[in-house]
């Protein structure tokens, strides 16, 4: 039996840079195992980038930057394609009205965005505006702020760039990429994350100003009493699918 069992494969893996056709600014590094297939690994980063499985094609490049082969056969595992830690596995999005066409992914100029005049919002009801007037009328101090200025401090003061950490609601997994005060949102500190997958709203930059970079889509600003520090290792999403 020894023998036996000394005799089956090592689950060996790859660390790769990513790149895609449609995102110039996307960057990013995944760890895959070599026994995974082409299709899986597919799964995987459609969750990181939004980009179809039917849709994506995938290219492999050297650490030179010369192109190694294409990874065409959705039931080979990676391995086959000999891939080396450092090589690129480049995402090509084939899909004209993909999510990640035209830009607007990365230029949030391009997006059409729906305004409405304050007087045409006061006329409107069931608003928040006008359910919150209700409420401080017959509580005044029901909008009084709970947490001070200075425990938002002290939350910081236990943050650094660079930590794991999870983000609540969510349990959202990511790194800590900006701790600080962010005077184009809201008085106050704030803490900036990169989430893991693609669960935020931006790349870093919001309002105009630019407070980390990251993926599209990957990026947050939040209050320091909705993150905690710690041991907080990427998920694996095979992992619910394993026994």
């Amino acid at each position: 039996m020894a023998s036996r069992l000394q005799q089956l494969p090592v689950d060996e893996t790859v660390l790769l840079r990513l790149s895609h056709s449609n995102l110039k600014t996307f960057s990013s590094d995944i760890r895959l195992s070599l026994q995974t297939t082409v299709e899986s690994v597919k799964e995987k980063l459609w969750r990181k980038c939004g980009t179809s499985v039917d849709s994506m094609c995938l290219e492999l490049y050297d650490d030179a930057g010369s192109k190694v082969s294409n990874l065409d056969d959705g039931s080979r595992s990676l391995g086959f394609y000999s891939p080396l830690d450092g090589y690129r596995l480049h995402i090509i999005d084939l899909d004209p009205s993909s999510v990640t066409s035209g830009g607007w992914l990365e230029d949030t100029s391009l997006v059409e965005k729906y305004k409405i005049s304050d007087e045409a919002y006061d006329k409107r009801d069931g608003t928040f505006k006008k359910f919150k007037e209700k409420i401080a009328s017959q509580n005044p101090s029901a909008f009084e702020p709970k947490i001070t200025d200075n425990h938002m401090e002290d939350l910081c003061m236990n943050v650094k760039v660079g930590d794991r950490c999870e983000v609540e609601p969510g349990a959202k997994r990511g790194l800590v990429k900006f701790v600080g005060k962010a005077e184009s949102l809201a008085p106050g500190f704030w803490i900036g994350v990169q989430y893991d997958e693609p669960l935020g709203k931006h790349d870093g930059m919001v309002k105009g100003t630019r407070y980390f970079e990251c993926p599209p889509l990957h990026g947050a600003v939040v209050r320091p009493d909705k993150v905690k520090v710690g041991d907080y290792p990427e998920r694996d999403i095979f992992e619910e699918d394993e026994i």
